[in-house]
């Protein structure tokens, strides 16, 4: 099946080749038996299966999102209290292929990481819809890992609301699946609300990571802030599109969003697509992008202390990385990030 997928809330010229993604020959999996291989660490919230579906505003398609709603294999309904919450879903040769619905009800302030990794060699596809509420005066620290193989294909569609006085922090680490598609979506209505967001990403070979970020700020005195930073090698390809919106009303609002790819090969390809649309007088915003390989004086300075290049580029795309990777509480997905940085860069 062919499918477009990802696309951007305003048009663009075709020239520039951003506005969506085309995929070929995607075989999506219907009617799954369930996923058995999730793990669940929460002592306090309440978790149930029971979600209404409703369509989402954006999102990765039409058909990404049926696909979710009529063939879930996983669903989970998380009402927050104060607490950290763990999920974890590893594919083997006996899950190779998850379609799962989380929706996420903020009623206290809660840590929440949800992670994604591969026990096969094998080909794993994966579907997901994750919609969050953060309540007022609540704060949510959600995390989502993606460390599946490198044949796998992997769809994330995000949805959040904030109300008054709200805070989601997102932090997103995209390092595996031969094609990642990310969809992100924050409505943020409520005054005073702060939706935070921080990603980073690594391709190499000829994989594809396409993400598309869009907030709609309503509230006034809301605010945003994007900052991804990204690594490609060999024939790697990556599409950012992140598109901040102020509303009329959001008096006050700030957003930003600060999106820089480093090359680590002349054959990489990187597109950006930072967007600011406005129908308020009284707001700020900023956006900047660049992409760059790397620094010789800084290589040099690093090798000079009989490190060898590849080690080299390690500490350099590490050090861009490290920021972000702290922000997530597990200390053992730390270390599974780390680790996996250094597997993919060899």
């Amino acid at each position: 099946m062919d499918i477009i997928v990802n696309e951007t809330p305003v048009r663009t010229s075709k020239n520039y080749g951003i506005n969506s993604v085309k995929l070929n020959d995607i075989k999506i999996p219907e009617k799954l038996k369930e996923f058995n291989n999730v793990k669940i660490d929460s002592n306090k919230s309440k978790i149930s299966n029971k979600i209404e579906n409703q369509k989402l505003a954006y999102g990765n398609g039409e058909i990404l999102e049926n696909n979710v709603y009529n063939n879930s294999n996983n669903i989970l309904k998380i009402e927050t209290e104060k607490e950290d919450i763990k999920i974890v879903y590893e594919f083997d040769d006996n899950n190779l292929n998850l379609i799962n619905n989380i929706e996420i009800i903020g009623n206290k302030n809660c840590n929440i990481v949800i992670e994604y990794k591969s026990n096969t060699d094998k080909t794993c596809f994966h579907n997901s819809i994750i919609k969050a509420i953060a309540k007022e005066n609540v704060k949510l620290n959600i995390s989502i890992v993606n460390l599946l193989n490198d044949n796998s294909l992997n769809f994330e569609a995000i949805e959040n609301t904030l109300e008054n006085n709200s805070i989601i922090n997102y932090t997103i680490i995209d390092l595996g699946a031969k094609t990642s598609i990310t969809n992100y979506y924050s409505n943020v209505l409520g005054n005073n609300a702060n939706n935070d967001l921080k990603s980073i990403y690594l391709g190499q070979k000829d994989e594809l990571k396409d993400i598309n970020y869009i907030v709609d700020l309503y509230g006034e005195k809301s605010n945003v802030d994007i900052d991804v930073q990204g690594a490609l090698d060999d024939n790697a390809i990556k599409n950012f599109k992140g598109t901040i919106d102020f509303k009329n009303g959001c008096k006050k609002a700030e957003g930003n969003e600060n999106e820089f790819c480093l090359l680590l090969s002349s054959k990489a390809k990187s597109k950006a697509l930072p967007m600011l649309l406005c129908t308020e007088e009284d707001v700020e915003g900023n956006h900047s992008t660049a992409s760059g390989s790397v620094d010789n004086s800084e290589l040099f300075y690093i090798m000079s202390r009989g490190i060898s290049y590849k080690e080299a580029v390690k500490l350099i795309v590490k050090s861009r990385f490290n920021k972000i990777i702290e922000r997530i509480s597990d200390e053992y997905v730390k270390n599974e990030i780390s680790d996996e940085i250094d597997r993919r860069l060899g």
